[in-house]
């Protein structure tokens, strides 16, 4: 009936009734909880001094840590207890899926005692490959906070676009943000955000108890940023089109300090718009070829003391990284075994080529978000059905695969484990262009991920029972030109 699976649920007999006369009592603290409830039943349930669907703030509950919740459904009322408002928002969640499967006309009978596995349960989302509407963005918000996941990562910018508007650098966006077509295609792809755009939609994120993570790639997958700023690159004088190949791109960032410069203002931006505590840099798939012919570079790896240009690859990473750690933010990169060995601690790592890199982190004493491919990557085939999409890989990922994912392998020593802070899927969209292709690819499969990330206690079978009723919303409906 639920995911990701409760902690503990008990049911009881009898049925609470939903309508007209269903009132709501919502102590301090509560009333963004009352408000996300009422929108997704669908009534306006008065708020009352002696209504009997009760939520409340309840400290005494800390047991249940920062997202736990303590839920009761009897037959003449309801109370929604939590310690901290996150976990208020977790109970809201799953009193909407129990409403779904009543047909919002009433609620079972059950008490439930919840708490997640761990504290990051997230999903990447690449709209720098194929631009995804932000009214697309709110509905898969909405869906995300229904199997209470917590992270939506923005993958903003890449070799084939940028999505983010800067002031001062116009042609990011203008230039940046639009290719001439996508792999032969013939077809001119493109768009960006506006700011307010993005601020609507971290504040409508974090209504829901979701954290909006922006990702700026560097210093590799910066093509589009080179095509409208050719000076931030390698060769003088060089004039470069935003990429329109899939793959790895050979043209990265300079290493001159006015590149820095750039991404200051860049990151001056990015913590103006978002108040995730953490901010991706990418820092994976970075050829150094570039590097090793630029006088330039060869220059700033000789004055930097390297072993040679290929080691400004983890110089350049840590000085970006710097520019947030300044600013109390947390920098975030892809693990690989190249550079980061090299990062300062106070990184954090998603290791996404092999489990082992994220052991290897956490011995270095780095937290980790454990994203390695075989289990985490939703832009894989879900199956060998010939009518499945194609995949950015050859192979699948099936929903048992993500399924049986374990963000902490029982084989870790007990002091790297407790540096997991939990795990996230990843969709990127190269051959996912339309939100119908990105709906595809995400769902069932997040929802297993996101009972991976909660759940103390998991059983395949029964889940795949219990997401035959995924969670829908009704607030999006796609455009003509989204529709596959």
């Amino acid at each position: 009936m639920l995911i990701p699976r409760p902690h503990r649920l008990v049911r009881l007999p009898g049925r609470f009734p939903l309508g007209p006369g269903t009132a709501l009592r919502a102590g301090d603290g509560a009333q963004r909880a009352a408000a996300l409830l009422r929108g997704y039943l669908g009534l306006d349930l008065p708020v009352t001094p002696d209504g009997t669907f009760v939520l409340a703030l309840d400290p005494a509950l800390r047991g249940l840590g920062e997202e736990g919740y303590g839920l009761t459904v009897g037959r003449d009322g309801v109370l929604l207890r939590a310690p901290r408002p996150a976990g208020l928002l977790h109970g809201v969640q799953t009193l909407r899926q129990l409403a779904a499967a009543a047909g919002g006309e009433s609620l079972p009978c059950v008490q439930v005692s919840d708490r997640p596995r761990f504290g990051w349960r997230g999903v990447l989302l690449d709209v720098a490959r194929h631009f995804l509407p932000v009214g697309y963005l709110r509905d898969f918000v909405d869906r995300c906070a229904g199997y209470k996941l917590n992270v939506l990562h923005l993958h903003l910018t890449d070799d084939q676009g940028w999505r983010l508007p800067v002031a001062g650098y116009p042609l990011l966006t203008e230039v940046g943000g639009r290719r001439r077509q996508t792999a032969g295609d013939g077809v001119p792809h493109g768009g960006s955000y506006r700011a307010a755009e993005l601020r609507s939609l971290v504040a409508y994120a974090a209504e829901r108890g979701v954290t909006v993570m922006p990702e700026i790639e560097l210093p590799g997958h910066a093509r589009a940023a080179l095509a409208a700023y050719p000076h931030l690159g390698n060769v003088p004088g060089r004039r470069l089109e935003v990429w329109e190949r899939w793959g790895v791109c050979e043209s990265v960032f300079g290493v001159h300090d006015e590149v820095f410069d750039f991404l200051r203002t860049v990151f001056g931006t990015v913590l103006d718009l978002f108040d995730s505590p953490y901010v991706h840099i990418g820092g994976d798939e970075c050829p150094t070829a570039e590097w090793e012919t630029a006088p330039a570079a060869r220059a700033r790896a000789r004055a930097a003391g390297l072993a040679g240009p290929r080691d400004l690859h983890g110089w350049f990473l840590r000085r970006a990284g710097r520019l947030l750690l300044d600013h109390g933010r947390v920098p975030v990169c892809w693990a690989e075994a190249g550079a980061a060995p090299l990062l300062p601690r106070e990184f954090t790592v998603m290791p996404w080529r092999d489990a082992a890199h994220g052991l290897a982190a956490a011995r270095r004493g780095h937290d980790v978000v454990m994203t390695p491919h075989r289990s985490t990557y939703l832009d894989y085939p879900q199956s060998d059905d010939p009518a499945e999409p194609p995949g950015q890989q050859p192979g699948t990922v099936t929903l048992a695969d993500v399924y049986a994912g374990e963000p902490a392998p029982a084989d870790w020593e007990p002091a790297a484990a407790a540096r997991v802070l939990g795990t996230q899927a990843q969709l990127w969209t190269e051959y996912a262009p339309t939100p119908a292709h990105v709906d595809h690819l995400a769902f069932p499969r997040l929802a297993a991920l996101a009972e991976t990330a909660w759940s103390h206690e998991r059983d395949l079978a029964d889940f795949r029972r219990r997401a035959a009723a995924p969670v829908t919303t009704p607030g999006y409906t796609p455009t003509k030109e989204e529709r596959p």
